[in-house]
């Protein structure tokens, strides 16, 4: 069965190793999480565990949700995130997955919410180039023609055109990160290199399935 867990992002850091070497890691604060629910293919059409992190006040939390919570006996939780699995899971409704459940050494994937930008323009949200800077010039960061909008009444911006628009705050995956540290005291693993999402956010960490050379 892959291991998962979910947990919040402190931060960056760096470690020394026993060479002298510094690497540059990110600290997450991996559990404890207490499963949830637990779904099979036979009841759901799909293998997965239901997990939560953390502490949030009940008036903070929906009506549904409380349900939800009360169902599984378990105080609730700030974070609520599935982790897809092969096979259905061993893990019961309450148990509590921890940082050990990793080691340094191992490789995972790290999903998050990207950092949000604002409104972008498509030279930085789609690394356009820019036009001429001459005096002469009316397009310097302009993106150019969309399309043929006045050739006839069937003229239209073909769909899945780059333009301006929101950049950031979408779902990200980064593949095939090695874990360096794990503090089971503490509860915190520590990620070689960086990770989607701003400090304080919730990431999943993953085992990686597929290792690629």
């Amino acid at each position: 069965m892959a291991k998962g867990i979910i947990g919040k992002k402190l931060g960056m850091t760096q470690i020394f190793e026993e060479d002298g070497k510094f690497i540059p890691v990110t600290v997450v604060l991996a559990g404890p999480c207490t499963v949830l629910q637990n779904k099979t293919e036979e009841t759901d059409g799909y293998n997965a565990i239901q997990v939560g992190f953390g502490e949030v006040s009940e008036k903070n939390v929906t009506k549904p949700m409380k349900g939800h919570f009360a169902k599984a006996g378990i105080a609730p939780a700030e974070f609520v995130k599935e982790l897809r699995l092969d096979a259905p899971s061993d893990l019961k409704v309450g148990d509590v997955i921890k940082a050990d459940v990793f080691a340094a050494g191992d490789l995972v994937d790290v999903s998050g919410i990207t950092r949000g930008r604002g409104f972008a323009g498509t030279i930085k949200l789609h690394n356009f180039a820019r036009g001429p800077m001459k005096h002469g010039s009316k397009s310097h960061r302009e993106p150019g023609s969309i399309g043929p909008m006045r050739s006839g009444p069937g003229g239209r911006v073909i769909a899945g055109k780059k333009l301006p628009g929101r950049m950031g705050g979408k779902n990200a995956t980064v593949q095939h990160l090695t874990i360096a540290k794990v503090d089971a005291e503490r509860n915190l693993i520590l990620v070689h290199g960086s990770i989607p999402g701003a400090n304080g956010t919730c990431v999943v960490i993953k085992e990686t399935s597929k290792v690629t050379k």
